[in-house]
């Protein structure tokens, strides 16, 4: 405990000789419940962007047919049949 006390700088509090564990422990507590939330936001948004780059993706996929239609021509019976009537 006091290795790792003395790795993060923490000193005692006035009138204490050592650093308490629940000093640290507090300041501790304050700092992981302040990353897991930031972590938590910063996958959500990173979450977010995927999603928006496989709609995006999906959607170019969707503008390119894999087939092409050809426009009808008109020369079967029914087209000679309405010309000459």
């Amino acid at each position: 405990f006091l290795e790792t006390t003395a790795y993060f700088c923490m000193k005692p509090k006035m009138g204490e000789k050592e650093v308490s564990p629940h000093s640290f422990f507090s300041i501790w507590h304050e700092f992981t419940s302040d990353f897991k939330d930031f972590w938590k936001k910063e996958n959500k948004l990173i979450l977010q962007e995927r999603v928006k780059e496989a709609e995006e993706v999906c959607r170019q996929k969707k503008g390119k047919s894999l087939y092409n239609i050809r426009p009808k021509h008109d020369s079967g019976i029914v087209s000679k049949i309405c010309s000459n009537a």
